[in-house]
């Protein structure tokens, strides 16, 4: 119920209070509450069935993961819809967690989820493995998946942690199999990029669970083997071919974990990498960090002119927003951005930190 007025705040003032809204809010409570109780049972079921088998082989589990994620990437879906249910199907992950992944409502992620299953069945096409030449294709599916997966454990959407740390090892573990026996550059980037980022999870977090800007981590909290493992891998996947979306990300985040203090990051050549990723990928994600990036690198003001251009219903937009008025030294303008955000804020751990920065700025 909880969720579901967290839905009724964010879309009510924008889409009008349905006609009957105890009806509207009791609907939208029972789907998530549907969700979950799938999602649970779902896990419940294969924890059981695993704990029942005979330990396989090394070599067993890792054509089992790799294959089923290949599998999951039919060629009768788009590559959207293919990690839609792959994240669904496999992840473990909610439909309301994948809607907020692919910036979308969850009602119509929801059926872009049952079209896909459709669209397999109306297909006639058996699940089978890519041919070589098809492989590329489901490659890009299932390392988008092993992303988005990482990124839903490493700032989860919902609930009272800010991280889960079961997706984010899950990711990395499946990503490491993958490399063993890809040597695609991509998928050393995303190995690279998984390591660089998740070492900085030991210090992203108080003893409450209240988050850490990256500006305030204790570095040496950071995990100096995944940073050094991380760099070793970028820079052989530089070497093996062309740079794709995660070598850039993982070069970006080589750059802050090298940074001895956060006064000494190289923001230039942050702004210069998201500069090239954002021609990469048009990504209104990477439009956002780059407003941080560039407010940085010359100025808050050169942040905000980034941040007009967006949609102020992009996840994140408001907390960015806030923060940069608050480097231009407008308090009550940034106070006001961090209220919006923590209205909208669905992750219990998060709220509470954005409730922070409005106590400190209007104490």
């Amino acid at each position: 119920m909880q969720e579901a007025l967290i839905v009724a705040a964010e879309r009510w003032p924008a889409d009008g209070v349905p006609e009957r809204p105890f009806g509207w809010l009791l609907q939208t409570a029972t789907r998530r509450h549907l969700d979950q109780w799938r999602s649970d049972t779902a896990r419940r079921g294969r924890e059981l069935r695993f704990a029942t088998y005979p330990a396989p082989s090394a070599a067993a589990q890792q054509d089992d993961t790799v294959t089923v994620l290949f599998l999951c990437a039919h060629p009768a879906l788009s590559p959207a819809s293919a990690v839609a249910l792959t994240l669904r199907a496999v992840g473990g992950l909610t439909t309301a967690e994948i809607a907020r992944a692919f910036l979308v409502p969850e009602a119509t992620m929801a059926q872009r989820i049952s079209r896909a299953k459709a669209s397999i069945t109306a297909s006639g096409e058996p699940f089978a493995l890519p041919s070589p030449a098809e492989r590329p294709a489901r490659l890009a599916a299932v390392l988008r998946v092993l992303y988005l997966m990482f990124n839903e454990g490493y700032a989860s959407s919902a609930g009272p942690e800010l991280t889960r740390a079961d997706l984010c090892d899950e990711a990395i573990r499946i990503a490491r199999i993958l490399h063993a026996s890809d040597d695609d550059a991509e998928v050393g980037g995303l190995l690279a990029l998984m390591l660089l980022t998740d070492a900085r999870r030991p210090a992203r977090t108080d003893p409450d669970g209240t988050p850490i800007t990256l500006a305030d981590q204790d570095r040496s909290a950071w995990d100096r083997e995944r940073i050094t493992e991380g760099l070793r891998l970028l820079d052989v996947a530089f070497d093996r071919g062309p740079v794709g979306e995660y070598q850039l990300q993982a070069a970006i985040a080589a750059l802050h974990d090298r940074a001895p203090t956060a006064a000494q990051t190289d923001w230039p050549q942050i702004l210069a990498l998201y500069d090239v990723l954002e021609q990469l990928t048009r990504s209104p994600v990477v439009t956002l960090n780059r407003a941080v990036a560039a407010a940085m690198a010359d100025g808050p003001s050169a942040g905000l002119a980034i941040l007009d251009g967006l949609d102020d219903d992009l996840p994140r937009v408001d907390q960015v927003r806030g923060h940069l008025l608050e480097l231009a030294g407008e308090p009550e303008q940034a106070a006001e951005h961090y209220r919006r955000a923590t209205a909208r804020a669905t992750n219990v751990a998060e709220r509470r930190q954005l409730e922070a920065q409005v106590a400190r700025l209007t104490r």
